[in-house]
């Protein structure tokens, strides 16, 4: 009888001790969930900013305004005079300047350089033959039964003479080699080519002393091969994409993770003198077709006016002090064709209070 008694005491004790141990234990995954938690809220919501300010910028493309049935002289006059932007990304379309083999026409761009001068605009120009808007790639139809080498070898003449034609302008703040020449998962090009970068980077800096920048994918890269090669790393900054699979898809991260990364590969190079925002989504994800097709309700789903105004928060809290504006051409075709001007007046606001 007392040896069942103490028995009886034994797992009794046991119970109350294990009943202590879960409570502790409970205690404990609690307060390291809420430490969790609160580390997440605080790199969510971090600004890195610390009231530094932002030089903001726009890319503009003629063949887009072309394809939103704009003037594009007209847009790129109001760009610089109305919106009243100091710092231009342009395109230079291989396939409209050299339409013919060994043929240069410079003109278009020669007048877009020389009006940002006029305005007081700072001028960076995208050379080589990928370039900003789809399908990235824009090789003349001449070089279609070239060989890849023999392709490089116009590549890199064309960005030869691009140099030559455009040194002469003061007001051109750098050169961008090629438009995120690494990624391989967007757009219709031949297999990322980082030795034909090199070589292209290599020629301009013999040819002239003003920045090199280079891009890479925000969201798709880690930017650490690319970023071995230049003055200036340039990085996207899309917050809402589309997919014909799985339809629009929403980027969850903070501005915390470009910050940290901007801060990695800065300390790994040291012939990185800054890290810029090349590419800040202020448009809608073309949904596989053209914009123009796509009813505005639809529009307004990966780029609304609140939208607009959280991506330039965005941009601001990542600590970045350079970001050029994606879709300035949008917002002029919203205002001129659609009614809809409230895009392009905020847009005023950033250069103009």
């Amino acid at each position: 009888m007392k040896l069942l008694r103490l028995l009886f005491q034994i797992i009794k004790f046991r119970a109350y001790r294990d009943k202590k141990r879960n409570k502790l234990l409970f205690f404990l995954l609690a307060v390291l969930a809420t430490l969790s938690l609160a580390f997440v809220v605080l790199v969510f919501s971090k600004d890195f900013s610390s009231g530094k300010e932002i030089f903001w910028g726009v890319t503009f493309s003629k063949k887009y305004a072309e394809e939103l049935g704009l003037n594009w002289r007209k847009t790129y006059l109001d760009i610089l005079y109305d919106l009243k932007a100091d710092r231009v990304r342009i395109p230079v379309y291989w396939d409209e300047v050299e339409k013919t083999e060994g043929v240069y026409d410079f003109e278009d761009y020669n007048w877009m350089v020389e009006a940002a001068k006029l305005a007081g605009a700072k001028v960076v120009l995208v050379l080589g033959r990928r370039q900003p808007r789809w399908p990235e790639c824009f090789s003349p139809g001449w070089t279609r039964n070239l060989t890849d080498k023999a392709v490089n070898e116009k590549i890199i003449d064309l960005v030869k003479a691009e140099v030559y034609n455009f040194r002469y302008y003061e007001n051109i703040y750098g050169w961008q080699i090629e438009n995120e020449p690494l990624l391989s998962a967007f757009g219709e090009c031949p297999p990322p080519d980082i030795n034909l970068v090199k070589k292209e980077v290599e020629l301009v800096k013999s040819l002239d002393p003003r920045f090199l920048i280079v891009t890479d994918s925000g969201e798709l890269s880690s930017w650490f091969r690319i970023s071995q090669v230049a003055d200036i790393l340039g990085t996207t900054m899309y917050r809402v994409v589309w997919n014909r699979h799985l339809g629009y898809l929403f980027y969850p991260l903070p501005p915390a993770y470009y910050r940290y990364k901007a801060d990695v590969v800065s300390k790994l190079n040291n012939n990185l003198k800054k890290i810029i925002i090349s590419e800040l989504q202020v448009e809608p994800w073309g949904e596989g077709r053209p914009i123009r097709e796509i009813p505005l309700e639809r529009q307004f789903k990966s780029m609304s006016f609140d939208r607009m105004k959280m991506n330039l928060y965005f941009a601001r809290a990542t600590g970045m002090t350079e970001a050029y504006l994606w879709g300035v051409e949008w917002w002029y075709w919203l205002k001129t064709r659609q009614n809809h001007p409230e895009f392009w007046d905020l847009g005023k606001t950033l250069w103009q209070n």
